[in-house]
């Protein structure tokens, strides 16, 4: 084998230069260690607002749901409530109650024979 031809001085100035350099190598490590907690603790900073933000977020879109699901509701019972106001109504007027009496329970005169129908019942 063949030793390389290149010899290394051992004197004081490489020595200094080598501890120089090892000294800056420290001192560059420890900035970036010093840098990667910083990193972590601002990744840490942010994550919890933003995980606040996105449970903040998903309850919104539920509440919203559950508003247009409750408006809809509204308006069905709005409306059955308006069939049932129009329908007292019309049960103050005793023709209609004496038509509705006869189509719904079969009431009849005397000597007078019914003869049912589908659909004819009064709304």
């Amino acid at each position: 084998m063949k030793k390389p031809s290149v010899v290394q001085l051992n004197n004081d100035y490489i020595n200094d230069e080598n501890t120089r350099q090892r000294f800056e190598e420290e001192e560059t490590r420890q900035k970036n260690r010093f840098m990667g907690w910083v990193l972590i603790c601002v990744i840490l900073l942010f994550i919890l607002p933003i995980f606040n933000l996105v449970q903040n977020y998903s309850a919104l879109q539920k509440k919203e749901a559950e508003i247009t699901k409750l408006q809809t509701e509204f308006k069905q019972l709005k409306n059955e409530s308006k069939v049932k106001q129009d329908f007292a109504k019309k049960l103050s007027d005793e023709d209609y109650v004496a038509k509705y009496a006869r189509a719904k329970y079969y009431f009849s005169k005397t000597g007078e024979t019914i003869y049912p129908e589908p659909d004819l019942l009064p709304k």
